[in-house]
């Protein structure tokens, strides 16, 4: 039985672009925004984080500033945060979208005890523009949020893996999955899941994290259910 209610759930960029690795495939996001709502449905609260990198990736383009490029960035994740809005919709489940860089005319700025308020009305949250500054990642962004408003846990979909392994299982048909780490392990290994800036936040607020693959959306629906899937983070 899980022991928390409130998740925030990082959602990557490219989870969004499905097969076509760049954009949105819509076929993609309705399957991910579908295991959403059932999570939802199962009592969760939730709020989600969306990354950029189905549209701009600042840090592989080196002709461009990095505060520039990083503000692109942040950009993408609003498309994003507004397509998932849009699919969850258009699936019954009231949402708001809040975005740390203001644009009123889209979205609410980001509150804190706005978006909790949401949450506690049964509303899903959507945070779009990470945290609003260069030089922080959106998983960077997930741990703030998640520890800003209580949430119990924060769950990461990747894409490509079903949790957190050694090396690269796409490469190495050797590479060996952890069913649990800690966060002090995450950064002495340095195992590539988040940014050290992200594993420290989270450990220093004792977040629990789970990795797991987003590839088969209804995953999030097994780690709901309390199935032992994916990688278990904690101190």
């Amino acid at each position: 039985m899980l022991n928390y209610k409130r998740i925030v759930l990082k959602l990557s960029g490219e989870a969004l672009a499905g097969p076509q690795k760049v954009g949105l495939h819509d076929e993609t996001v309705e399957r991910i925004c579908r295991s959403i709502r059932e999570v939802h449905q199962r009592g969760f609260e939730m709020a989600i984080v969306v990354g950029g990198g189905n549209f701009w990736r600042g840090r592989t383009t080196g002709t461009i500033e990095r505060a520039t490029s990083d503000h692109m960035g942040m950009l993408g994740t609003v498309i994003n945060a507004l397509r998932v809005q849009a699919a969850l919709e258009a699936l019954g489940v009231e949402t708001r979208v809040q975005t740390a860089i203001q644009m009123q005319e889209v979205a609410e700025p980001y509150i804190r005890r706005r978006a909790i308020r949401h949450i506690e009305k049964g509303r899903i949250v959507i945070f779009g523009a990470g945290t609003g500054l260069p030089y922080f990642s959106t998983d960077t962004t997930a741990a703030l949020r998640a520890c800003e408003i209580g949430a119990d846990c924060l769950w990461i979909g990747k894409k490509g893996t079903d949790g957190v392994y050694d090396r690269d299982p796409n490469r190495f048909v050797d590479a060996k999955k952890y069913k649990t780490l800690t966060y002090d392990e995450m950064l002495q290994k340095r195992l590539q899941v988040m940014d050290a800036t992200a594993t420290s936040l989270a450990m220093d607020n004792e977040l629990p994290i789970v990795v797991f693959g987003i590839d088969d959306p209804e995953t999030m629906v097994h780690i709901a259910r309390g199935e032992d899937v994916g990688t278990t983070i904690t101190q």
